[in-house]
Parts: structure tokens; sequence; C-alpha cells
């Protein structure tokens, strides 16, 4: 990628990102703490993980979820949404926008057998009807100013009637209203495994036009995300798996946008940004939980370090605060030459398989 890449604002309705690069939602991680260090490293939006409809309408007036908080200082942040009634997705989306959040983002493309075998996320995608009933209840129960986006897969499967479905869901939530989808190039039926179809991201962003559309699937590398930007056309990018434990991701990323060269963080920079991460996680659960919920992060964090696997036994055997600092005190005192995270196999569609397939060349 070279600095002839142009970066084109992103609108999500009145928000304009600073760049196309999004945290995306991911369940058990995207917490207030995850996503604050994000945005400090340059990620233009975050998401919340994503909650379920019906918990939000149960949930006593006065006593929000912990998934629900956000702070002002997050901008913009979005709330995502998921379940299987559509009467139930409105008095929820209007309780994330009373919470504070900017943004509300509908998830149809939760792929997991216990969200199918209940009827939500991947599951309305073989539904259009439902599918879009939902999508109305959401745009007409929250205020204009209020964007509302979704998050698709490209279908159940990879049959020509599941790609009719996605595009009458497709053109059906642009026709009522929506500020952009992000789409993920692997079928519900594919889960996590197999390629994301880069190509059939390219032919939906050639369909949308202006329209904004974003790209997730695969992005395991800041590479890999100016590539998906280069290859589809899509406005933006959602990085999920790929920023846990390395939200350098979009920092880098960012630079490569600007034609500039990247190296990994070193050791120092990792101790300050996850004493940084530690310190907020500390402060949101208290002592009793923050071990528990930042050892999975350690995990990650420890990719990057020289010395991995080693950081990593040290992380998991963590149990209280005292401890988890003492790792930071042992691993990381010394400086150091970061490393790269090791990444999951890249797509296999080349840039040159693609202009090919397209008959263009790059």
């Amino acid at each position: 990628m070279t600095s002839e890449t142009k970066i084109k604002p992103v609108n999500l309705g009145p928000y304009q990102l600073k760049s196309p690069l999004c945290q995306a939602a991911l369940s058990g991680y995207s917490d207030y703490p995850m996503r604050v260090i994000a945005a400090r490293l340059g990620a233009a939006y975050t998401l919340c993980e994503v909650m379920i409809d019906r918990l939000i309408n149960q949930t006593r007036q006065g006593k929000q979820l912990s998934m629900m908080y956000c702070h002002p200082d997050e901008y913009p942040v979005g709330g995502q949404l998921m379940g299987s009634e559509p009467e139930e997705f409105g008095p929820a989306a209007q309780k994330l926008v009373d919470a504070g959040f900017h943004v509300i983002d509908i998830n149809f493309g939760c792929p997991v057998k216990k969200v199918m075998s209940r009827c939500r996320g991947g599951y309305h995608l073989g539904q259009p009807e439902v599918a879009l009933e939902i999508i109305s209840r959401v745009r007409d129960t929250v205020p204009d100013s209020i964007p509302v986006t979704l998050k698709m897969r490209r279908g159940i499967d990879d049959s020509s009637e599941s790609e009719e479905n996605f595009f009458r869901i497709f053109e059906g939530a642009y026709a009522r209203g929506l500020a952009a989808i992000t789409v993920h190039g692997r079928t519900v039926e594919q889960k996590y495994v197999g390629s994301s179809k880069w190509e059939f991201l390219r032919q939906v962003k050639q369909q949308a036009g202006d329209r904004i559309v974003v790209g997730s699937g695969d992005l395991f590398s800041p590479q890999a995300c100016l590539d998906m930007l280069r290859v589809t056309g899509v406005d933006g990018v959602s990085i999920a798996r790929g920023a846990i434990g390395n939200p350098w991701i979009f920092q880098q990323t960012e630079r490569l946008l600007r034609g500039e060269s990247i190296t990994p963080p070193d050791v120092h920079e990792q101790r300050t940004v996850i004493a940084e991460h530690f310190a907020l996680a500390r402060e949101f659960y208290g002592e009793k939980k923050v071990c528990n919920t930042m050892r999975k992060f350690g995990i990650f964090y420890s990719e990057l370090h020289p010395q991995r696997k080693a950081v990593r036994d040290a992380f998991i055997a963590v149990k209280t605060s005292d401890q988890w600092l003492n790792v930071l005190e042992q691993w990381y005192q010394n400086n150091a030459p970061g490393c790269f995270p090791p990444v999951e196999a890249p797509n296999p569609l080349s840039l040159e398989a693609v202009a090919a397939a397209s008959g263009e060349a790059h």
C-alpha cells in the first residue's frame, strides 16, 4: 500500500469519522476500558459488545447493565442490539439512546449456535420480512438525530436464495433510513472458518454507490485493513478479533494510510498501554472482578512481547491486582523491540485476483 491511497471521510449521520478505522462489537471484549484504549490509539468509532434487547427491556429503572455504560468522552460510540422479536427492539434501542450511545447498531451477523437456535443474529438473514420490520421499528423509535446502522453477513449460506435475501435486506435497510451497513464477507454457515469473500464486498459496495458500506472479515494486520479498503472500495473497515490485545493496529493502519512505515510497539510502549487498560478496568469493575476480566486481554497482549510464552503464562497465573502489576514489573521493566502478533492465514483472494475479476489493474 502506498501513499496514493485516498482517505475519504466516513459519515455516520451527523458524525464525521476522522478515519475509516472502526472497532467492532466483540462479545466479552469490547467493554468500556477496551473501547477507550482503542480510541486513544486511533479507532475513529467503537462499538459496545452486543446486548440482548429483552435483557435491556427487563432492566429496572435506574439500574443499567454494565454493558450499557458509556462515558461522555467516548465519541462516537455505538450500542449494538440483538434479539428475536421485532416489538422488543424499539424500546431497547431507546434505552441505549437514553444511556448515552450515539449510534444504534442492529446485529444480523452473529453465527454462534446458541444465538441461531434462539432466532437471533444471523438467523434474521433467512427471514427478510422480519428483518426489515426490526429495522423499521428501531429507526421509527429513536430520534432522527441518532444514526441507525446494521451488521450483516453475506447470507446464511452460498445459495442463490440466500444472496437474494441479503440484497433484499440490504436495499430495504437503506430505504428505511439506515446510515451505514457493515458487511462481513463470510456466511453464517461458515461461522469463522474459511476466508471472508472480499469480492462479494466489492460487489456490495459497487451496488451501494455513495451509501456507506463498512467491510469486515480477515482483518488481522494493518496491511490487511488497507488491502480491504483498496480491493473492495468499502468506505471503512471494522476490526474485530484483530484488535484484541493489539490496539496498535489502528495507529499502524493510519500510518500506512499516510504512506509511513510501521514497527511493533516496544516493550515499554506495551507496558504503558497495558497499565492504562488495567487501571481503567480496575476502576470500572473493582478489585474483585478486574483480574478475571483482564486475564483474557493479558493473553492477547503477550503475543506482542519478545518472550510471549513466558509472559502469557505469567498473565494466566494472575489472581490479584498486585500480581498483575508484578507481571508488568518483571516482564516489561527492560525495554526491547516488540513483535507483530501472529496473524491468521492471509485471505487467498489476492489483489491480482480481484483486479483480474474486475477487469482492472492495481
